[in-house]
């Protein structure tokens, strides 16, 4: 699978109108650790590890827009609750990265995110599977692990995990000559098609920002022969936990459960 050049994407008014950063950041929480992971020249992204047990798997997560790593510290517990280590990056100008944000560098900083969990895990004597997921504008970059470039996916990557998302470039298109944009929305939805990893998709019943059966088609047309969907009943973008956090995070549970088993079964 040819590899796209998303640059074009990063032009300052398509930046502007499409990404929402948000500085914050709090004490850290009993239990987490703060890390900082460098990304380009003095340019740094701010993370939060959540650990659960050594044995267990990770979930190297990224977040909707607006929203930052802080943001998660309560939510984490539940991931740490059925037995995952919880890692969530910020994006470049979220929380407290530095730097701007544009897409490409979303892209590009997601495996650079991933190359330091790897680093981080090995070192700490984490012996579970790594898992990616991303939550509605995050599906990008749980994309971009999870489809790779001509070689394939993230070698280390065990499963992924969309909430709340789509396999369309969305605004980010906007502004481009309407062929151009149509260009870039047919390859991306090809390269998300391409995804063979173990997937689970999670998604409102009613959210009106990402339509339910585009989810539902993007689940069905990826070439994953491992893969299922969790619909939350009543549900719309931004309150699936609210409405469903029990089924949400039983269905966390079996997927890296499962997949945790066949990377024992591969040692």
């Amino acid at each position: 699978m040819a590899t796209l050049d998303y640059t074009r994407l990063d032009r300052p008014d398509i930046s502007m109108n499409s990404f929402y950063p948000r500085r914050n950041w709090t004490d850290t929480p009993p239990g987490a650790q703060d890390h900082t992971i460098p990304v380009g020249p003095d340019v740094s992204l701010s993370a939060r590890f959540f650990p659960a047990d050594v044995g267990t798997a990770s979930i190297l997560y990224f977040y909707g827009n607006g929203e930052t790593a802080a943001d998660y510290d309560d939510i984490a517990l539940w991931y740490n609750s059925v037995g995952v280590n919880f890692f969530v990056v910020d994006y470049r100008g979220y929380g407290n990265s530095g730097g701007s944000p544009a897409f490409s560098t979303m892209l590009s900083d997601a495996w650079q995110a991933l190359d330091y969990l790897e680093n981080m895990l090995i070192g700490g004597g984490f012996r579970g599977g790594l898992f990616v997921m991303g939550r509605s504008m995050g599906r990008h970059a749980a994309f971009e692990l999870a489809a790779g470039g001509p070689a394939g996916p993230a070698t280390s990557i065990a499963g992924v995990i969309i909430e709340s998302g789509r396999p369309t470039l969305g605004q980010f298109t906007r502004g481009l000559p309407p062929e151009e944009a149509g260009d870039f929305q047919a390859a991306y939805r090809e390269k998300v098609k391409s995804i063979s990893l173990p997937v689970l998709v999670i998604h409102g019943e009613v959210d009106t920002l990402a339509p339910h059966q585009e989810a539902a088609a993007m689940h069905d047309e990826m070439a994953s022969a491992n893969k299922r969907m969790l619909t939350i009943k009543g549900a719309g973008h931004n309150d699936l936990l609210y409405r469903g956090i029990t089924e949400y995070f039983a269905a966390i549970k079996e997927f890296v459960t499962s997949g945790q088993d066949a990377v024992d079964g591969d040692k």
